[in-house]
């Protein structure tokens, strides 16, 4: 039964760093309607800055500064930020598809820069020894894993309660003003430019912290954790639970990471070995139709539409009445 409740609280720490991204994402896409594509290049950019900041001192590469594990999130944060606003400073006066492509490329470039700075990021070696909260209960699983999930759901939760704050916010108003109607918005003398790159680098910077803190909970990193399928699964997560609603980004993640970690678990257990490599392509399989499925019966999402319902108020009876004879 320990052994159970320690697999769910590990399940459940890899679904809400997951969450982390997708409230970030959330941010750019459901409230800017930025289109972001190079999720993963700011969650690589955010653990690779930690490790290199926590880690103890090694020759072979640069960092090693030993500082603590909240400096490395703190760190994190600062540089994936800076490097979206600097990408959304360059970028943003594209649209959509170009938006897209362009994002893609600066994701691509963050993993070959991962892979080929050995001197930096250790190459296709990765980076080790990355300090883990409570290392100290890593004997006892549980507790370990317990702890953990404490952590990032405290940290998950400020993140909602932000995000929450931000939207009701004159600052959130005006993001959704320009997705709405960008000419609308600028005539009211708001600079998209401005407010779409403050947009950008907040939804970095919670990715940032996302990969720093998965960083830290796994305790080793490597250029290979950062490929498209990264951005794929955030963006599954996103449109499952409704892009636009924080909620529905939290949600998204646990269910799409619950189905994804129950397919490769039955894909492990029912595929012959010399098979499993192939049959770990159904995962995708499995997340393509519930996805599917999703979007045909609540084309917004799970959460994406409750707050437009709940805005609208039924009409008066004697409205909705013709006029009495």
């Amino acid at each position: 039964m320990i052994d159970l409740l320690g697999y769910v609280a590990f399940f459940l720490t890899t679904a809400l760093v997951f969450a982390l991204i997708s409230l970030g994402l959330n941010l750019q896409w459901g409230l800017t309607g930025l289109f972001n594509v190079g999720v993963a290049g700011f969650v690589a950019i955010g653990a690779y800055t930690s490790a290199l900041m926590t880690t103890p001192d090694d020759p072979v590469r640069f960092g090693g500064f030993g500082l603590p594990i909240v400096a490395g999130w703190l760190g994190a944060m600062l540089v994936a930020g800076i490097a979206a606003a600097i990408t959304g400073f360059a970028t943003l006066r594209l649209k959509s598809d170009y938006l897209a492509i362009t994002t893609f490329g600066v994701a691509v470039v963050v993993q070959l820069v991962a892979l080929n700075a050995q001197s930096f990021t250790g190459g296709a070696f990765g980076v080790g020894f990355i300090p883990r909260p409570f290392a100290t209960l890593a004997e006892t699983p549980f507790y370990f894993n317990l702890a953990n999930l404490a952590v990032v759901s405290t940290v998950t939760l400020v993140a909602y309660l932000a995000l929450q704050h931000l939207a009701r916010s004159p600052w959130g108003r005006v993001l959704k003003a320009l997705r709405e109607d960008e000419r609308a918005a600028i005539s009211l003398g708001k600079s998209a430019r401005f407010y779409r790159v403050q947009a950008f680098a907040v939804g970095g910077a919670l990715m940032g912290l996302a990969g720093a803190v998965q960083a830290h909970f796994i305790g080793f990193i490597a250029p290979d954790n950062y490929t498209p399928m990264l951005t794929f699964q955030v963006w599954v997560m996103l449109i499952v639970g409704g892009s636009g609603s924080n909620r529905g980004a939290v949600i998204g993640s646990v269910l799409v990471w619950a189905i994804w970690a129950g397919s490769g678990a039955l894909v492990s257990s029912l595929a012959p070995a010399d098979q499993q490599a192939r049959a770990a392509a159904l995962q995708i399989v499995a997340i393509g139709v519930m996805l599917c499925v999703i979007l045909l019966i609540r084309p917004n999402g799970l959460f994406g539409n409750l707050v437009e319902r709940r805005r609208q108020a039924p009409k008066p009876a004697a409205e909705t009445s013709g006029p009495s004879s």
